[in-house]
C-alpha cells in the first residue's frame, strides 16, 4: 500500500514472482467511472471507493479460503479503507511503501498511467501511515525491497499457527 509512485505495482509484481505467487494490481478493478474521474484530476470519494474495496477484500477472502497467496498493490491510503479491504482476514500482511512527496513527483512524471499527477497532494493529504504495517522506504531499489519484505513475509509465515 503506499501512494501513487509508491512501487506498489513494480515492487508487488517483483514480490509475488520471488515468493512465487498471484500478482492482482487493484487499479485493474478500478469501474470506468472512477478511472475517468482520476484521469480528469478529481479525486475519488469513500462513495467510488467503497465498491471498489468491497470487491477487492472479497477476493482477498477467496484467495485466503482457498489457501492460494496473492500479492494486491493497492493504495489502502486510511485506515478505514484497509479495514474494509481487509476485514478479519489474520493472514493478510500489509506492506507500506513509505515515499516522499519529491520522489514521487519525479516517478509520475517520468510514466504513462490513468492517474492525474494532479492527484498527488490530495493523496498525501489523505495518507495515514499504518500502525501494523511492515514499512520500508520505496525509494531503495527494487532488489533491496522485494529482499526485505520477503523476509518479513517468510518470517511471519514460519511462526503462524
Amino acid at each position: 500500500m503506499g501512494v501513487a509512485a509508491s512501487g506498489k505495482t513494480t515492487v508487488g509484481r517483483a514480490l509475488a514472482a520471488e515468493l512465487g505467487w498471484r500478482f492482482l494490481d487493484a487499479d485493474d478493478f478500478h469501474s470506468a467511472r472512477s478511472r475517468a474521474k482520476m484521469r480528469a484530476g478529481q479525486p475519488l470519494t469513500d462513495r467510488d471507493r467503497l465498491p471498489w474495496l468491497k470487491r477487492l477484500h472479497a477476493i482477498l477472502a477467496e484467495a485466503v479460503a482457498a489457501k492460494r497467496p496473492v500479492v494486491l498493490a493497492c493504495s489502502a491510503l486510511t485506515e478505514r479503507y484497509r479495514r474494509t479491504l481487509i476485514g478479519r482476514l489474520r493472514s493478510v500482511r500489509l506492506v507500506y511503501l513509505r515515499i516522499t512527496p519529491g520522489v514521487a513527483r519525479r516517478r509520475i512524471a517520468a510514466r504513462t498511467h490513468f492517474f492525474n499527477p494532479g492527484l498527488l497532494a490530495n493523496q498525501f493529504e489523505i495518507l495515514e501511515e499504518p500502525a501494523k504495517a511492515i514499512a520500508v522506504d520505496a525509494a531503495r531499489s527494487l532488489r533491496h525491497l522485494v529482499a526485505e519484505i520477503a523476509e518479513h513475509v517468510t518470517v511471519e509465515l514460519s511462526q503462524s499457527p
